[in-house]
């Protein structure tokens, strides 16, 4: 088989606030955005890798969750515990320095894990983790 990763969903709570996170912070290219009855599915991804995407949704328009089911899923992202995704990059310091200029919320500064990579946690504006490693 040749399987490779297409795009991954992230829950967004704000797509302002979003798109200045993934876009005007991380540097990712906006690929679509999408509106569709007062929401917007806003597609981003890596600079010079358009095969891999992230699509940042609206929860709340996930098809057959119950309101109870919504208010769990709103309640978790605000604990940062819904979502994740782990990125890499080239230089990790350079990378969290910006993250912490432009007032992102650490989790966890640049750290050598005991399973071997050296990385570091921030949350993005909806509350998913967002997990940044050095690239080997």
């Amino acid at each position: 088989m040749d399987i490779t990763i297409h795009s991954s969903f992230l829950p967004q709570s704000d797509p302002e606030a979003s798109l200045a996170f993934y876009r005007d912070l991380l540097g990712f290219e906006v690929r679509n955005d999408v509106g569709y009855n007062g929401l917007r599915w806003i597609t981003v991804g890596p600079r010079g890798q358009p095969a891999t995407s992230i699509v940042l949704y609206p929860p709340q328009a996930t098809p057959g969750v119950t309101d109870d089911e919504k208010r769990t899923i709103a309640e978790m992202m605000a604990k940062g515990s819904f979502a994740m995704v782990l990125l890499a990059t080239r230089d990790l310091d350079a990378t969290f320095q910006k993250l912490q200029a432009a007032d992102a919320e650490i989790v966890q500064e640049p750290t050598d894990q005991p399973y071997g990579v050296r990385d570091c946690g921030v949350r993005d504006p909806a509350g998913n983790m967002v997990r940044i490693q050095q690239a080997r």
